[in-house]
């Protein structure tokens, strides 16, 4: 006789896989809902609104023509103090902000540096809701992050995506390069810029600066890590102190038979085509024509390398540069000189 198997009605019976999928699906979705809706609710009223009004006068105006301008920021201290991006309130005659609540306040520039475009701002009082700075440098290519702003005035707009790609370079209305920008698919508009990136656990990643306006869906990010570099010199002196020598210049390939015979360790160089009078590199011996592959003891193969290696430390101080100059290698004692921001 076949034994017979009655099924118990009080035990969970087995579900087909179609619905057993479908609630593994909402399951994750509701999880990726909650973590967004988390962040918000803990970043966003740290975010502000940034409104500026730039006054002009040409030599045919009675009066100056008023332009204005809007963008976003983030609270990161109690006291006040707002990191937003340097062409949002770069060179205003009013700045004017408008925290979550609806309040609105004057605010001052405290430091400006349009070679990383960063700025920060101050409003009066205390006690503010403010983020946390998280690491940039632990990110990884598919992470969520989320994005909150003032796109198109629209006050506390969240829109959210994924680390498309770490290591992009952006380059600054300046002309220097910002290294290690974040690419992000979370939609960006204008007035966007200078709003936070943040992770998961609500800590601000990156900072909002630029929308790639020939592409759909790639937007950058200026890493935290960059801005907590910059944090410091901006509160206390209002700038970033950078070296320069005073050269213009493009980048060039090498002859083979050069990098051999001088047994270099790059195979392009700086091609010196300007010189400003009277700067560190004229001073120092730097003829036009002249191809810059070394500074210390690390090779130049760009101008941006240059650009990176002149540093605030390096100001004032005698530095080695290599140079070639047709078939001779030279070494040339250039002291640098502190980089001034234009306005």
């Amino acid at each position: 006789m076949i034994p017979q198997f009655i099924s118990d009605p009080h035990q969970p019976q087995p579900q087909p896989a179609d619905e057993a999928d479908s609630r593994r699906d909402e399951a994750l979705l509701d999880a990726y809902s909650q973590a967004v809706i988390r962040v918000v609710e803990t970043v966003s009223p740290a975010v502000v609104n940034i409104e500026v009004r730039r006054l002009r006068l040409r030599a045919d105006m009675r009066r100056p023509l008023e332009m204005a301008g809007n963008g976003s920021g983030f609270l990161f201290t109690p006291d006040g103090y707002i990191l937003t991006n340097s062409h949002v309130v770069h060179n205003t005659d009013d700045v004017e902000v408008t925290l979550a609540d609806g309040q609105r306040l004057k605010a001052e520039l405290i430091g400006d540096d349009p070679d990383t475009d960063l700025a920060i701002i101050r409003i009066p009082g205390s006690n503010f809701t403010h983020t946390e700075l998280g690491d940039s440098d632990s990110l990884r290519a598919g992470q969520l992050v989320i994005a909150i702003g003032n796109p198109l005035g629209f006050q506390c707009t969240v829109t959210a995506g994924v680390v498309s790609a770490l290591g992009r370079s952006f380059r600054s209305k300046t002309g220097r390069l910002i290294d290690s920008v974040i690419q992000t698919d979370a939609a960006l508009n204008p007035g966007n810029s200078g709003g936070p990136l943040v992770n998961s656990h609500g800590q601000v990643i990156g900072v909002n600066t630029a929308i790639i306006q020939a592409a759909q869906g790639i937007c950058l990010a200026t890493p935290i890590s960059t801005a907590k570099r910059v944090i410091g010199p901006l509160m206390q002196m209002g700038r970033v102190r950078r070296g320069r020598i005073g050269v213009g210049g493009q980048t060039v390939p090498l002859p083979q038979r050069l990098v051999r015979s001088h047994d270099l360790s790059t195979d392009s160089g700086v091609l010196v085509t300007w010189l400003q009078s009277g700067s560190p590199a004229q001073v120092a011996g730097i003829r036009d024509r002249d191809v810059i592959v070394g500074f210390e003891a690390d090779p130049i193969r760009n101008v941006d390398d240059l650009h990176r290696l002149l540093t605030e430390e390096t100001i004032g101080v005698r530095s080695r540069l290599t140079v070639l100059r047709r078939e001779q290698r030279l070494d040339i004692t250039v002291v640098p000189a502190e980089s001034i921001a234009e306005s």
